[in-house]
C-alpha cells in the first residue's frame, strides 16, 4: 500500500511549473500520432521526434485534431505539444507528475483533464494505474498516456469507420470520447475484480489456511481502495464540468457527459459494493476460525469431563492408607476396570443424546 501513496521527491524545492517528469516508466521513444478528421475522413500521421511538421498538420481549422502522445519521460517532445494549445507550465507540470490526483483546470483557451487508467500488470493480481491527460481546445484535443499505447484503440476503431457520431462530432465530443474510454475501462477492471472476489470467497468458505484466505483478502482490499481513490475525484471532475460549464463544451456534448457522470458513480457503487462483500468474508473467516477453535475445546472438554470420575476413582486407590479393605479384594483390581467402564461408557452416551459429542 506504501508503493501507492508515496510522493516522489524529485521536485522538491524546484521552482512552481518545473518541467520533470515524475514516474517509474521511461520509454525509449515517445510515440505522438496526429488525426485529422472531419465527416469525409481522417488523416493518420506520425510526427517524428523534432514535431517539425506538428503545426502544419493541425492548421486547417475545418478539421478537428487529435494528437496523441504515448510516453512522458521525453520532457521536450511534452512541452512542445503542449505549446500548440499553449499550456501554462503549471498545467505542464501536472501532466508530467504521474502521482498527480485526477483534477480538472482550464482557461478562456483549454480544458485540461488529469485522469487514471487502472489496469492489471501482466502476470500480476495488483493494479496499475496509467495517468492520462486529455486537453480540449477550440479545434484541437491532445491526449497524453503514460506507457499504454492500446487504451484509446476503441477510440480509433470508431473514429477510422464513416459516418459515425464521433467523426461528425466537434473537439469537445473527441475529448468526451477520450474520457468515456477511460471510465469505460473501470468496469473492465471491475469485472476482474468481481471474479478474484468469487476465488477469495471460494478459499474463505472451503477453510482454505488462515494466513492464505487473510492474504488474499487484504490483497484485494487494497486494490479496491486504490481504485476508489481514483474514481472519486473522477466523479468530480465531471461533475464540475457539468455544474460550471465552459464555452469549450456545448449543450450536445454535456449529455454525453452525464452519461459518463452515471457510469462514475455506478463504479463506485460497485467498488462500496465490493468492500462490504469483502468486510463480511473476513467477518465469515474470523467465524469460521472461532467455530473450529469452539469445536475443538468442545472436544478437549468432554474428553477431559469424561476422564474427570476415572481420574478420581484412580486417585483414591493410588492412596497410600494401610487400611483400605478393597486393596485385599481378590476381584478389587478388574472390578474397578469396569466400574470405569461403565461410568465412561454412560457419560459419553449422556453427551451424544445432549448433542454436545
Amino acid at each position: 500500500m506504501s508503493d501507492h501513496l508515496a510522493f516522489n521527491a524529485d521536485t522538491a524545492g524546484m521552482a512552481p511549473g518545473a518541467p520533470v517528469y515524475v514516474g517509474d516508466h521511461h520509454v525509449d521513444r515517445t510515440e505522438v500520432t496526429c488525426y485529422s478528421y472531419d465527416p469525409a475522413g481522417v488523416t493518420v500521421q506520425a510526427v517524428d521526434r523534432g514535431l517539425a511538421t506538428l503545426s502544419e498538420l493541425t492548421s486547417d481549422p475545418n478539421k478537428v485534431h487529435w494528437i496523441n502522445v504515448c510516453g512522458l519521460s521525453d520532457v521536450p517532445t511534452v512541452q512542445k505539444v503542449s505549446s500548440l494549445l499553449g499550456l501554462h507550465p503549471l498545467a505542464v507540470e501536472d501532466i508530467l507528475n504521474t502521482q498527480q490526483r485526477p483534477k480538472m483546470e482550464g482557461s478562456t483557451d483549454y480544458i485540461y483533464f488529469v485522469l487514471k487508467a487502472p489496469d492489471y500488470a501482466k502476470g500480476d493480481a495488483y493494479i496499475f494505474q496509467e495517468q492520462v491527460a486529455v486537453v480540449l481546445g477550440r479545434n484541437t484535443v491532445l491526449s497524453f498516456q503514460e506507457v499504454s499505447p492500446d487504451l484509446f484503440q476503441p477510440v480509433i476503431d470508431r473514429l477510422t469507420k464513416n459516418h459515425t457520431p464521433l467523426r461528425e462530432g466537434s473537439a469537445d465530443f473527441m475529448a468526451y470520447a477520450l474520457i468515456d474510454a477511460i471510465v469505460d475501462h473501470y468496469f473492465v477492471v471491475l469485472e476482474d475484480a468481481g471474479d478474484r472476489l468469487e476465488v477469495v470467497e471460494e478459499m474463505v468458505l472451503a477453510g482454505h489456511q488462515a494466513d492464505e484466505a487473510v492474504q488474499a483478502i487484504h490483497a484485494l482490499k487494497r486494490q479496491l481502495i486504490l481504485l476508489r481513490r481514483s474514481v472519486w475525484p473522477l466523479r468530480e471532475v465531471i461533475g464540475s464540468v457539468l455544474r460550471d460549464g465552459s464555452p469549450l463544451i456545448q449543450p450536445s456534448t454535456r449529455v454525453y457527459l452525464r452519461d459518463v457522470y452515471d457510469h462514475t458513480i455506478q463504479v463506485m457503487d460497485t467498488l462500496d459494493t465490493y468492500r462490504d462483500m469483502l468486510a463480511s468474508l473476513f467477518d465469515i473467516h474470523l467465524s469460521s476460525i472461532s467455530n473450529r477453535m469452539n469445536e475443538i475445546m468442545k472436544v478437549l472438554t468432554v474428553f477431559a469431563t469424561v476422564f474427570a470420575p476415572l481420574t478420581f476413582i484412580a486417585g483414591v486407590y493410588g492412596m497410600n492408607f494401610r487400611h483400605m479393605p478393597e486393596l485385599d479384594w481378590r476381584w478389587s483390581y478388574p472390578l474397578v476396570w469396569v466400574i470405569m467402564a461403565i461410568i465412561a461408557a454412560i457419560m459419553v452416551l449422556y453427551f451424544r443424546r445432549k448433542r454436545w459429542l
